[in-house]
């Protein structure tokens, strides 16, 4: 049943429209050049391929956590579930990546799309959702104002999809395309994210042997994400994982798979972008992983050949597009096993593109 508190929220933030296939001087993303996909790492359920190609040279933004950490970025409650603002104070822009969960203010949030804040940007509205559910007020000494921490990752394929995944509206006659306002739909994506959080704190209840809802918030995925014994079934994940992903100058991004099927994957601009997030995204990809062990069929881990068919297929999928705050443009595109969200700055060159698979 959906939050009446939040329900009453709702409100699309209006930050974006989706522009028609075909528009003239937008260019369309593809294949990365120079991309290639090395063979699995795996420990027990878990397989991961890194994704190595050329890599953007200059220093890499700040992280949304290293930023928070500083106090150099604000995120901020607005009282609107579903859209929050940011603020650079510093002197370094900040990449905010789709799924990163910011903690405290009203309700805990995760952020819904890939955005570079410049510095000194003032506020910056961005698409939301609730985490937690019920709370509406401080939560011990956080400040309800803004939001204290982003340390970990939405760790759910499903989640992300109810997010994410486009929602074609009919097409007026004489229109050519299909259009979509951010924002459509955000009851029933929102009840699909509570669904699935609740999901997610259940199969982790069973994967470790023990409650991982915090008695301080029951509902908040984000503190359940901070349970101790959690934490610990997840480093033995990491002690055989996480070193591969920093053996390399030349890997930008990797592509994971949980009992045998292709989940998901990020690639970034540079090297340098995916070490900082590397750690933080691979504790969501064991998270996920932890989730779907008990009594799960470990399959072989897909072939080479299989992931990188994944990555063209999302890559050759219908496009659709959309300018984010004046600072990125946003190209989805949707095939019938895969999609993509490739994140480019207004004045070119990628930043980010995440890739999910569908079904």
């Amino acid at each position: 049943m959906v939050n009446r508190l939040c329900r009453r929220k709702f409100l699309a933030t209006g930050l974006a429209l989706f522009l028609p296939l075909g528009l003239p001087g937008l260019a369309h993303a593809g294949a990365l050049a120079g991309r290639n996909v090395s063979a699995p790492v795996i420990h027990e359920n878990l397989a991961i391929y890194f994704v190595r190609g050329p890599s953007a040279t200059g220093a890499a933004p700040l992280t949304l956590a290293e930023a928070m950490t500083r106090g150099s970025m604000i995120v901020h409650e607005t009282g609107n579930v579903n859209s929050l603002e940011v603020e650079n104070n510093g002197s370094e822009p900040v990449f905010i990546q789709s799924g990163d969960i910011v903690k405290g203010g009203r309700q805990d949030r995760v952020l819904t799309v890939s955005l570079i804040v410049p510095p000194k940007s003032g506020r910056i509205p961005i698409d939301a959702f609730c985490v937690e559910q019920g709370r509406w007020s401080a939560r011990g000494k956080e400040q309800v104002a803004r939001f204290e921490t982003s340390a970990a990752a939405m760790p759910s394929r499903a989640a992300k999809l109810a997010m994410k995944a486009p929602e074609p509206t009919p097409v007026a006659p004489g229109n050519v395309g299909d259009r979509r306002v951010v924002g459509a739909g955000t009851s029933s994506r929102q009840s699909e994210v509570w669904k699935e959080v609740s999901r997610k704190q259940a199969q982790l209840t069973r994967s470790v042997g023990a409650p991982v809802a915090a008695a301080q918030s029951q509902t908040s995925l984000q503190l359940a994400l901070e349970n101790e014994k959690l934490a610990t079934a997840r480093a033995a994940y990491a002690a055989v994982l996480k070193q591969a992903g920093e053996s390399s100058g030349d890997i930008i991004g990797y592509v994971f798979a949980i009992n045998g099927k292709i989940n998901s994957g990020d690639v970034y601009e540079s090297n340098g972008l995916f070490r900082k997030m590397w750690p933080k995204m691979l504790d969501a990809s064991i998270t996920e992983a932890l989730g779907e062990k008990p009594g799960a069929e470990n399959g072989a881990p897909p072939a080479i050949a299989d992931v990188e068919a994944f990555l063209n297929g999302a890559e050759g999928g219908k496009s659709s597009r959309q300018t984010i705050a004046g600072v990125v443009e946003l190209e989805t595109r949707s095939s019938g096993d895969a999609l993509m969200f490739d994140t480019h700055r207004t004045a070119g060159g990628l930043v980010h593109r995440n890739y999910l698979r569908a079904h």
